[in-house]
């Protein structure tokens, strides 16, 4: 009962922020502009598209980017101000602190992409030929999870908020480029066939590339990624690949969860 009005009060705190309708609108204006631009420019055909491509790279750019920040800050916010000093005085347990502060998270964050996608989506009705993929939805839905959980763990171990926000950009930028620059600067000085190895296991210790690659292989459209990944591609459409693939994925959101438990009860939070 005390979670669930915890989780209450935590998404109406979000609906009331002025962040959540920014950046609603954010996502909304740029879809609509890259609908208004390739719908226009290139016609009507099937596949992975430019026009979807576009999709991925902005859902993939941005959405981490705000998820991380919000929900880190969110945390560290609570504790920097005595709110969680607060709420520890109440019959509320640290592992439903922790869940629903991730439920609340994931709730606003919906609301974002529910909203962007239904302005593409009414707006495709004028226009014709705006397609939204389910494996695209499937996508946003397990990237904001992922984010939200990494973004909680942050928090949880922030001093406060600027802190938390200062870790929340450079993971993001960890995830989104620096990585992929040093497996380009190490793939100048290696051999193929052990670049190939380290792509797939970056791809694995990374989970904007592994939802990336998630994308692909839901959406039938692997052939895009290339002959490095053909043997990785035949396991995951395999029956035990389907498994391990949601082993993966499941793991990238429960483990930040029980890390920031974890981080929290070491640094003397019993409740």
């Amino acid at each position: 009962m005390i979670q669930r009005m915890f989780i209450t009060l935590e998404w109406r705190q979000m609906l009331r922020s002025k962040w959540l309708l920014l950046v609603a609108l954010l996502f909304a204006v740029v879809f609509v502009a890259i609908v208004m631009i390739q719908q226009m420019a290139l016609p009507d055909v099937e596949g992975f598209t430019r026009q979807t491509a576009s999709f991925l790279n902005l859902l993939l750019f941005l959405l981490p980017l705000f998820a991380l920040t919000i929900g880190s800050m969110s945390i560290a916010g609570d504790i920097e101000s005595g709110w969680f000093s607060l709420l520890k005085t109440y019959p509320l347990t640290l592992s439903q602190y922790i869940i629903g502060k991730f439920i609340a998270l994931c709730g606003a964050f919906f609301f974002i992409i529910a909203f962007a996608f239904g302005v593409v989506l009414l707006l495709g009705g004028v226009l014709g030929g705006v397609r939204l993929p389910l494996a695209f939805i499937v996508l946003a839905l397990c990237l904001i999870v992922i984010s939200a959980a990494l973004s909680i763990f942050i928090g949880s171990v922030a001093k406060n908020r600027l802190y938390a926000l200062a870790i929340s950009l450079v993971v993001w930028a960890l995830l989104l480029l620096l990585l992929s620059y040093m497996l380009m600067a190490v793939g100048t000085l290696v051999a193929g066939h052990v670049l190939q190895k380290l792509t797939i296991v970056m791809m694995h210790i990374n989970p904007v590339e592994w939802l990336r690659f998630a994308y692909f292989v839901l959406a039938d459209q692997a052939t895009v990624l290339g002959p490095t990944y053909y043997d990785i591609i035949a396991f995951y459409e395999s029956g035990l690949g389907m498994v391990v693939f949601t082993v993966v994925t499941v793991a990238w959101v429960v483990v930040p969860l029980m890390a920031s438990i974890y981080v929290l009860r070491k640094n003397g939070v019993k409740k």
